[in-house]
């Protein structure tokens, strides 16, 4: 399975951007997107180290609220495993 992340752009050098999701920071490639319409501020969607769609803010936030639900879920799972001893999924 592929997944790609909603990340915000700390600041662009060039053709890559440095950009934060989740406390993490990652440098993103902008080879696949038109960099003059990017701004440190701004959200992109990273795949495979390369930025491929820029995102609205409300896009963006809802995506990082879906897997923050998802992370505490997991988290959630992870405790009624061990505390059951029993495997959920």
């Amino acid at each position: 399975m592929c997944l790609s992340i909603p990340a915000k752009i700390e600041k662009i050098e060039g053709e890559t951007a440095v950009c934060s999701v989740g406390g993490s920071t990652y440098q993103a490639s902008l080879m696949m997107l038109q960099t003059e319409e990017l701004a440190p501020g701004d959200y992109v969607l990273i795949h495979t180290g390369f930025a491929i769609q820029k995102l609205d803010k409300e896009e963006a936030e809802a995506s990082l609220k879906a897997f923050d639900e998802f992370k505490k879920l997991n988290e959630e799972m992870d405790r009624e495993e061990r505390e059951t001893n029993q495997r959920l999924i």
